[in-house]
């Protein structure tokens, strides 16, 4: 599993300034689901080609002092070359995690890139079972890259927010001019 690091007292009691972050699985459970297929049963006599669109999105709340839930939410359309849907399924497959000692950047990539990885299996497999009982091929999404992900979201962000205090500094300037 993903469990890591130490759970145990090293001698730390006072929690030193570098204490271990500690990282602990609580609970795993589908959080929601769902599956359409709108035009069955016409979708079954064609000949199944389908385009897969995936979304995946994570999003967390925080539960407390040391507790988060975790939430990953993939979106799969099945599209025939007709413009036909074939199925929509959605799945939300949360957690909820006890992580201690970790400064907010290391907070923000467990969040981010540990517990996505934690949960991607079960997500997996439930999207695969939800298409399967819709009478449907098994569907086994490909391995994602969480971390590349977080990186390419905090680019995003920093780009954001760097753009933003661009924005004020031009308009502060106009404004004293």
């Amino acid at each position: 599993m993903s469990e890591s690091q130490d759970t145990g007292d090293n001698g730390a009691a006072s929690g030193g300034e570098k204490g271990q972050v500690q990282f602990r699985i609580e609970r795993l459970f589908l959080k929601d689901s769902s599956f359409e297929s709108p035009n069955s049963p016409e979708v079954f006599i064609k000949q199944w080609r389908p385009e897969i669109k995936v979304d995946i999105n994570t999003r967390a709340n925080s539960l407390g002092e040391d507790l988060q839930e975790v939430i990953l939410t993939a979106t799969i359309t099945a599209t025939l070359e007709d413009e036909m849907v074939g199925f929509i399924v959605e799945v939300q497959q949360a957690g909820i995690f006890l992580i201690q000692g970790a400064e907010p950047a290391q907070l923000s990539q467990i969040i981010g890139i540990a517990c996505p990885n934690t949960l991607f299996p079960y997500l997996r497999e439930s999207i695969d079972n939800l298409v399967v009982k819709g009478g449907f091929p098994a569907l086994q999404l490909a391995q994602v890259n969480f971390e590349a992900l977080y990186v390419q979201a905090m680019q995003e962000r920093e780009q954001r927010e760097q753009a933003s205090s661009d924005g004020q500094q031009d308009s502060a300037d106009v404004t004293t001019h």
